[in-house]
């Protein structure tokens, strides 16, 4: 680890942003998916979620470009299941859903606490995960096509959220309490040092300035 590299990861890990996230509910294809994944590590998502019944996940690691390295992706196997952990973060819940009563994607604030909701590419979110959102939000469609590919509808609802918390100061100071953010600088700096450590059941050691390891790692 090189005090470059070291320094790279915390100023990333400085702009994550811990109270938005996206909910994918069944997005089967392994493309879309790492798509997604992408695009939420570009604007400093932290951790993602996935609703899968059988609880497995297929990610293109091509597309992915090593994303789910850097950002956490948490399956849950029913909606019930996820939504209680967002309501009692205190998120709101967008759910990206072709109807009219959905608002344009823009006239939502994203300031505050947001879950973004996608459903899977054919049919979007189910009728009972649209009854249990907050609103409706979709990106307004001039030609033929009735919906942009659940990928693309994504990013451009992510660097929505990401303007308006630009221009609210969000990215500018660290936003993760302090164990959040040291236990997962450590993973990212040494994940091979981290997996050692979960194993044997001992605590991560403390990084110095510039990313040497200050203590004991088990063998």
């Amino acid at each position: 680890m090189t005090p470059r590299r070291f320094h790279r990861l915390r100023q990333v890990l400085d702009r994550r942003q811990p109270d938005l996230t996206v909910v994918l509910e069944e997005v089967h294809k392994p493309h879309n998916f790492a798509a997604i994944v992408r695009s939420a590590d570009a604007v400093g998502v932290f951790a993602a979620h996935a609703v899968t019944r059988d609880g497995t996940l297929a990610v293109a690691d091509a597309v992915a470009q090593g994303a789910r390295r850097w950002m956490r992706v948490h399956t849950h196997a029913s909606l019930y299941e996820a939504f209680d952990g967002l309501r009692e973060a205190g998120m709101q819940v967008l759910a990206a859903h072709l109807d009219e009563g959905a608002v344009d994607f823009r006239e939502v604030d994203y300031t505050r606490p947001t879950a973004i909701l996608l459903g899977q590419e054919r049919d979007g979110v189910t009728t009972e995960a649209a009854g249990r959102a907050d609103r409706w939000v979709a990106v307004p469609m001039r030609g033929m096509v009735a919906s942009l590919n659940v990928s693309v509808a994504a990013a451009l609802i992510l660097y929505e959220a990401e303007r308006q918390r630009t221009a609210a100061g969000l990215y500018d100071r660290r936003r993760l309490d302090d164990e959040t953010y040291h236990r997962t600088l450590f993973e990212w700096a040494y994940p091979q040092h981290a997996r050692r450590c979960r194993r044997e059941g001992a605590p991560y050691p403390p990084l110095g300035d510039d990313g040497e390891i200050l203590g004991e790692v088990p063998r």
